[in-house]
């Protein structure tokens, strides 16, 4: 006589599929491709990030809008931002701000542009060859320690009261941070990158253009950055000392004439060039860089 054993499944193994009443027929889900759900992840990604900083901005705006028109502080020194909106387009429309824009770029470019073609090699030949560094390093830790705008008094003294002492204490003091973060990316870059450089027969030119300075771009990025809003800071102030154009004029005019909207105009100003400066140097930079982002980043 046999008796029948029970059938013992585990809980998990059961699957439990909704019945499907007679006559229906079961409608598939849609699914989505993977590349259109990465694209809206991505999208939404963008959104959140570009809406945080905007959100930001409109606080501050607001702020600065309400503040004066709430008695927060004196109207006359800190006017209304659309007050000082308005005083932007007035200067815009004549021609003012174009021309002192234009004189401060100039120069900045200038200077800008004369330091960074000579701290990259300066900076590569310090971090790469030891005697060069030997023999070079106390004159630039000696002059790196000297504050740009305490030099101004000199420059002016050397160069005249014209283009060339703006532009030579620019250069000046957007120098050194290029070069100090130039020496720092070559001399961290990783020793095996190099060591798998030399085994495989890379000369020299060919081991600086193709691990060194793709290596170091970040570094030397960091540096360019930071000189960037330098020379324009340097800039003002020189500006400020002697000058007939510039926004660094412009601001001490409006200011010595009480014209208090015209001067936070041009403070308006150098804040978009420097936001324009940095974003153009961030865009270069991931382009120069593309070959550390893995393929899902891009």
């Amino acid at each position: 006589m046999s008796s029948a054993v029970p059938l013992l499944v585990r809980p998990s193994e059961v699957t439990a599929e909704p019945a499907t009443p007679r006559g229906t027929v079961a409608i598939p889900r849609p699914v989505l491709p993977a590349g259109l759900v990465r694209a809206a992840r991505t999208s939404a990604t963008t959104l959140v990030r570009i809406t945080k900083p905007l959100l930001a901005f409109v606080l501050l705006l607001g702020a600065w809008e309400l503040a004066p028109r709430l008695g927060v502080v004196d109207e006359v020194f800190l006017p209304p931002f659309s007050v000082v909106v308005q005083a932007f387009a007035e200067l815009t429309a004549n021609g003012q701000l174009g021309e002192h824009v234009s004189a401060s770029l100039t120069r900045s470019v200038t200077g800008f542009s004369i330091a960074l073609v000579i701290a990259v090699p300066v900076g590569i030949a310090i971090a790469w060859y030891k005697p060069v560094s030997d023999f070079l390093n106390p004159v630039l830790e000696l002059f790196r320690n000297t504050a740009a705008l305490a030099l101004l008094p000199v420059f002016v003294l050397i160069l005249g009261i014209g283009e060339t002492s703006k532009i030579a204490l620019i250069g000046y003091a957007t120098f050194f941070p290029i070069l100090l973060n130039t020496i720092t990316g070559v001399r961290t870059v990783d020793p095996l990158l190099v060591k798998s450089a030399v085994s495989l027969g890379f000369s020299p030119i060919r081991l600086f253009q193709k691990v060194i300075l793709p290596a170091a771009v970040p570094s030397i990025f960091t540096g360019i950055r930071m000189a960037a809003a330098g020379s324009i800071l340097v800039l003002i102030a020189a500006e400020m000392v002697g000058a007939r154009a510039g926004l660094g004029y412009l601001i001490t005019a409006a200011q010595q004439n009480f014209q208090i909207p015209q001067m936070y105009a041009g403070i308006v100003a150098i804040s978009l060039i420097g936001l324009g400066f940095n974003f153009a140097l961030v865009a270069l930079e991931r382009r120069l860089s593309r070959w550390r982002t893995s393929p899902a980043d891009a």
